[in-house]
């Protein structure tokens, strides 16, 4: 995937305000546009400066794509950061007019999916004030400023990164989120507010926990939106999560393999025993039912046997490993060649 810089390809700053992004965008629609201009690559031009104007005139989209910083250049190859919207909170107001045909992978990779994560219940909710936010929350303001109207506060979403902990044991956490308004300036700028959330044990990765009336504010004295935040586990080196079940590599010696022991296994809450049964083998999976997230029922636990060779790196070592090739016979690729 290839970085779009927008701001250069807009011909713009990085500091320029949102009149500067429209005017800008005027021009060169006008230059590039199919019917006007008598540039070889024109349609592919005008393309390129919509799908940026997509961006930068959208104060949450350009907020979220500054926040992964300039370092890049146009063109370059591209991964977005882990969780690089990780506290970021939208009110998601303008996706719901949004049409992304042919738009580039890196659009889609980062805004292409706003709406795709909410709840169905917010979605239901957007749906339904569709009409009342049809002509723009400033004409709205003006409307319901007499409190003959109303109309409920927007659903807002953001992403929080937890500790797979957590899930097991339920956690209080205190959340920084940020989210963009344009200052007396014209310019985007990022709100911080604090929040204590609680955990609940058992939450799962995608799930969204309702925050009811942490969302947008209402019109002509509407009810305050709601606050969904979605569940993201933090990437742990040791456990792997499939819904609510766990897995881990053990390693055991050859030894425990084929004659079987007891080893501590560790889980995200604790350790436990667990019999390695004898004659296992590299890759073999055991389940440790109920030793994955809490739920009803709860998920299992799932070790994969790992046999790790001790070094031969002394003589008695090498004897031992002598030894042993003269006592098995054993050719580890009888059936290696059909």
């Amino acid at each position: 995937m290839k970085y779009k810089d927008y701001y250069e390809i807009l011909g713009l700053q990085r500091t320029a305000t949102q009149d500067d992004v429209k005017r800008a965008y005027r021009r060169l629609a006008r230059k590039y546009h199919p019917d006007l201009t008598k540039q070889s690559d024109g349609e592919e031009r005008f393309k390129e400066v919509g799908e940026a104007y997509q961006v930068l005139k959208d104060t949450e989209k350009r907020a979220a794509y500054d926040r992964m910083g300039g370092q890049w250049q146009n063109g370059q190859d591209f991964q977005p950061p882990p969780n690089w919207d990780e506290g970021f909170e939208f009110s998601g107001a303008s996706n719901e007019e949004t049409t992304n045909a042919g738009f580039s992978d890196f659009f889609e990779a980062m805004f292409g999916n706003a709406q795709h994560g909410t709840h169905p219940r917010q979605r239901a909710r957007r749906h339904a004030r569709s009409n009342h936010y049809a002509n723009g929350d400033d004409d709205l303001e003006a409307a319901y400023s007499g409190a003959q109207y109303s109309a409920p506060g927007r659903d807002h979403h953001a992403k929080v990164v937890i500790e797979l902990a957590d899930a097991y044991r339920g956690a209080q956490r205190a959340l920084s989120l940020q989210m963009p308004a344009i200052d007396a300036q014209g310019h985007v700028a990022l709100q911080s507010r604090n929040l204590n959330v609680s955990i609940p044990k058992g939450v799962r990765a995608g799930q969204h926990l309702r925050l009811t009336g942490q969302g947008g504010a209402g019109l002509g004295g509407g009810s305050a939106g709601d606050l969904y935040l979605e569940i993201v586990f933090r990437e742990h080196p040791r456990f792997r999560v499939d819904g609510r079940d766990i897995s881990l590599d053990v390693p055991v010696a050859p030894w425990e393999a084929a004659l079987g022991a007891e080893v501590t296994v560790p889980t995200p809450d604790g350790s436990v025993e667990m019999t390695v049964p004898a004659g296992s083998t590299g890759g073999r999976r055991l389940r440790l039912k109920g030793k994955g997230i809490p739920a009803n029922p709860p998920g299992d636990l799932y070790v994969v046997l790992n046999i790790v060779l001790p070094p031969a790196d002394t003589d008695d070592a090498k004897s031992a490993y002598d030894t042993m090739r003269q006592a098995f016979n054993f050719d580890p690729r009888e059936n290696f060649h059909g």
